[in-house]
């Protein structure tokens, strides 16, 4: 018979016995060193500029280069490129001033080429998504409008004047015209690739829950080919300037390019260099809108840190 003295109890196991020695995980983070915090700010460096810093950076650049077209011409430079004859930029300055305060023919020919712009483009907009979207689906547009679309698409906007002289009794229909062929091409163009290009599960998807054509083009085939037609719109949009202007010179009455053409015939240097300037600042302007109104109908595009800030 064993006595309770003569049974030995064995230590009591502590809790740091009970834990196995391990190494590290090779997917834990490990201890951030001063050295790596300056390699993680070194990699983080050209993306931390601040939107002030931003918009600073690009106004320096304009000065920048304004300050060179002064050098340039005050000075009368003339290697190979001759600059004598260029207004200089407070000749340019001061002509541009004497327009926004005169009032009468600058801002009548600014709201008439804004209509032009205006109305060309939202028709080739409605136009060229709807044709992309029809030659991208249906066979029977592909063979019908294909065609015709791939053979005048080549053909410049600004060489359909004669034709739209012919055709339409006003030059202000004619350039509304002109206007809406040159974006009609790249956005139609733009629309097609774009639908074509979506991911066919989305439309059997669809289908399986029992949508029919509506609902698969306005829950599936627009918002997915969106993307794309934004940029088609903005390709188009820069392009119809191009030929606005070009068809105000030739057969306008009013509008930007009718008066920079004008300011040409009689020599007005400065006065052709501030047509410049408004063409390029309402180019920039309409541009902008485009992409504004991209970016709010396609919030839910995911965007990369740079392009949410540009």
């Amino acid at each position: 018979m064993t006595s309770p003295s003569d049974t030995t109890t064995p230590p009591a196991r502590t809790a740091e016995a009970d834990v196995p020695d391990r190494a590290p995980r090779s997917d834990e983070p490990e201890s951030r060193t001063p050295k790596s915090r300056g390699t993680e700010s070194k990699s983080r460096a050209p993306n931390s500029r601040t939107p002030a810093a931003r918009y600073a950076l690009r106004a320096l650049s304009l000065l920048v280069a304004l300050g060179l077209w002064q050098v340039l011409t005050a000075y009368d430079v003339a290697v190979w490129l001759r600059f004598g004859q260029f207004p200089t930029v407070t000749d340019v300055a001061s002509a541009f001033g004497a327009r926004l305060t005169g009032g009468g023919p600058y801002w009548q020919d600014l709201a008439d080429s804004l209509t032009r712009i205006v109305t060309g483009f939202l028709l080739a907009a409605v136009l060229g998504v709807a044709t992309g979207t029809a030659l991208a689906r249906s066979r029977v547009a592909a063979d019908v409008l294909g065609p015709l679309v791939e053979v005048l698409r080549p053909v410049p906007a600004i060489a359909l004047v004669p034709v739209a002289i012919l055709l339409f009794p006003s030059n202000e229909q004619g350039i509304v015209f002109i206007t809406c062929a040159a974006a009609f091409f790249p956005v139609t163009v733009a629309t097609r690739h774009a639908v074509r290009a979506l991911n066919p599960v989305w439309e059997e998807a669809v289908r399986t829950l029992g949508g029919g054509r509506s609902r698969l083009l306005f829950s599936v085939l627009l918002p997915g080919a969106l993307p794309g037609v934004l940029g088609g719109l903005s390709t188009g949009v820069g392009v119809s300037w191009i030929c606005v202007i070009s068809a105000e010179m030739i057969s306008g009455e009013y509008g930007v390019g009718y008066r920079t053409w004008q300011d040409y015939t009689v020599v007005d240097y400065p006065g052709v260099f501030v047509g410049m300037v408004t063409i390029g600042l309402l180019g920039w302007l309409t541009s902008t809108a485009v992409e504004v109104l991209g970016r709010r109908l396609t919030r839910w595009l995911p965007r990369t840190e740079g392009a949410a800030r540009a």
